[in-house]
């Protein structure tokens, strides 16, 4: 089947935001709100949207709810991933994935680095997979990490994610 066939989806994607952050608030949240309206702007739906700490119980907790939300198709993530000692969202995220899709963590940190990240891109822990059914993507907290991640990666395949990860269940 031809590639464009797995990308089509009938009905917008129904999402969950998550900020990770011990510092971020709903006034000072640029990716939050950044990564919400890139995801409206493309006709998909935020169902939930939450800033949350950098806790590895708080951080599961609020994944293992939003893969239990019948109404939330993907969630989406964004900081905590850095190599700073607070930073735990991958150490958290990693061992609750079915499947990991490796390629996304491998192109975001090339893509980082082609633009003028340079060499700072293996800071870069970002990660996408599968928990179950439900699809993840863990990007890093900047803006710009996430305008990248989202225009590049996510948004272009989305549709196509979805419509895997649920195939068994559809």
């Amino acid at each position: 089947m031809a590639v464009h066939k797995h990308k089509e989806r009938q009905a917008p994607v129904n999402c969950m935001v998550i900020t990770i952050s011990d510092t971020r608030t709903d006034a000072t949240d640029k990716s939050g709100r950044l990564m919400t309206e890139l995801l409206e702007t493309a006709g998909h739906n935020v169902m939930v949207k939450k800033i949350i700490s950098d806790d590895k119980h708080v951080i599961q907790n609020e994944i293992e709810a939003g893969c239990k939300d019948p109404y939330v198709d993907v969630i989406l993530t964004n900081g905590g991933t850095g190599i700073a000692y607070r930073d735990v969202t991958i150490e958290t995220i990693k061992p609750m994935l079915s499947k990991e899709m490796n390629g996304f963590g491998e192109i975001f940190r090339m893509l980082s680095y082609q633009e003028d990240i340079g060499s700072s891109a293996v800071l870069s822990r970002a990660i996408a997979g599968v928990i179950e059914h439900t699809p993840i993507f863990a990007t890093p907290g900047s803006s710009g990490a996430v305008k990248l991640a989202m225009n590049k990666l996510v948004i272009p395949e989305l549709a196509h994610v979805i419509n895997e990860a649920k195939k068994d269940i559809l």
